[in-house]
């Protein structure tokens, strides 16, 4: 056994012997509401928090934004040590409807081996993990193996609409060699994954107005112009049938995935007609043709979230329209961007349906690491020995986080390494997060600050 696995092992076993004190304390933190889109509590929990990493010889501050502070920590400033950037969030989402909640949301339960409350999975499980990782290292040997720096946003439940901003102020305080996410949830099998990047997305709407206001459709039909139609025949022309989008210009950025990209994706285990009765899905989307991971990682997807207009109560309204709204999103694949995606749409309805309103609202930018970036291989490591099992690598995952702050404005690899189950049910009511995968999350999180100690990236 080397040194530094000793070492290791000996915060393992600290984490062990504390794991009911760790389990408490979560729940605690859990309890205190930080619901950004309301602005309930996050005042209280961004100030919670820079008491607790205070606590561990931290400096820390919640630094001011135009939004919600941002939570900002520092240990050690070694220059022979690399230094790793672990990013959370500490805002979560409304908890309603609270009716469909088994506990109240903000009063933590222990059920069949899992506590139960909003934001426990996304993400305060999974950072609080990171930061009793800290904790134990400091406990066992009272340094750390490598610089850390803690960034917990309070706005990634809205969007995060400021981190970019903060992140060009302060880019001299984030200075550091890799950056490191616990979000999101395992494999369904339970495996570990890492995560190498996300897609972008960009979100628009088509607004069609024909009349001053909706008219009987016997004595106007065939003289008004439907708004609905309008959009229908207008979207229609913007995907076909087999799956193509036809915006033209759209995919032109578009980086093809690389072989090792594609070898990794390829790998994957994926159950077809598990996932469809999971689902309650009869078919996949078009282009049938396409496997399963190379849908969701490696090209943009066009879909319309809503579609409003004229009647949708009970019974039977012979109305004929004359306004209706298309809400939509396109998911962003390297190297696309949200202005020039929007500006696509923006020519294509301008051709189609000059007299359709487009309104842009504005997006995200996708972000991808290298799967040989520096620093990848000990983060391997160290989620294996933290989980005790080799990790799944996903080159994309298709939602978006704001990753891009990191590899494009900070120009660093940064690596997503989720902590929690797959059926947490983030964002949704009884949320949750297994014990033994949080205590999992902390080993983890210390066998990270092991292996960057160890690494030669």
């Amino acid at each position: 056994m080397t040194h530094s696995a000793a070492r290791l092992d000996a915060v393992f076993a600290h984490i062990e012997t504390h794991a009911t004190s760790f389990v408490s304390r979560l729940m605690d933190y859990v309890s205190n509401p930080s619901i950004s889109a309301q602005n309930i509590g996050i005042r209280e929990v961004s100030a919670l928090l820079v008491d607790i990493l205070n606590g561990l010889g931290m400096d820390a501050e919640a630094v001011p934004t135009s939004g919600h502070p941002m939570v900002l920590g520092r240990h050690g400033d070694d220059p022979s040590k690399p230094t790793v950037l672990l990013y959370g969030h500490y805002d979560v989402q409304p908890p309603e409807p609270l009716d469909l909640w088994h506990s109240p949301p903000f009063q933590p339960e222990i059920r069949d081996g899992r506590i139960w409350a909003r934001g426990v999975g996304d993400n305060k499980g999974q950072h609080f993990a990171q930061l009793l990782a800290i904790e134990s290292h400091l406990a066992v040997h009272s340094s750390l193996p490598c610089n850390v720096i803690f960034l917990l946003e309070g706005e990634e439940e809205i969007g995060s609409p400021h981190i970019a901003e903060f992140a060009r102020k302060h880019a001299d305080r984030l200075k550091a060699d890799l950056v490191v996410t616990a979000d999101g949830p395992l494999h369904p099998s339970g495996q570990p994954l890492i995560t190498f990047g996300v897609r972008g997305m960009a979100g628009f709407e088509l607004r069609a107005t024909t009349a001053k206001s909706d008219t009987h459709s016997g004595n106007f039909g065939g003289v008004m112009p439907n708004a609905i139609w309008k959009l229908v025949h207008l979207l229609s022309t913007m995907k076909r049938p087999d799956g193509t989008i036809t915006i033209e210009g759209l995919s032109d950025p578009v980086i093809p995935p690389t072989e090792a990209e594609k070898a990794a994706a390829d790998a994957l285990p994926h159950d077809r007609a598990t996932f469809l009765a999971q689902t309650g899905m009869t078919e996949l989307d078009e282009p049938t043709d396409r496997a399963f991971f190379d849908r969701l990682m490696f090209h943009p997807t066009l879909t319309i979230n809503g579609l409003h207009g004229g009647y949708g109560g009970p019974g039977s309204k012979t109305v004929l329209p004359a306004e209706a709204v298309a809400k939509c999103d396109i998911r962003l694949v390297e190297a696309m961007t949200p202005d020039q995606a929007l500006g696509c749409v923006r020519a294509h309805v301008e051709k189609h349906a000059p007299d359709v309103e487009f309104v842009p609202m504005g997006g995200m930018l996708p972000s991808k690491t290298p799967m040989d970036a520096p620093f990848a291989y000990a983060v391997k490591q160290a989620v294996k020995r933290g989980h005790g099992d080799d990790p799944l690598l996903y080159p994309v995952v298709g939602g978006s986080l704001p990753d891009y702050v990191f590899t494009k404005i900070l120009g660093l690899p940064a690596y997503v390494t989720p902590y929690a189950n797959a059926d947490e049910a983030n964002h949704a009511p009884n949320e949750n997060m297994e014990i033994a995968l949080f205590l999992k999350g902390i080993r983890t999180g210390a066998a990270l600050l092991a292996a960057l100690g160890d690494a030669d990236t």
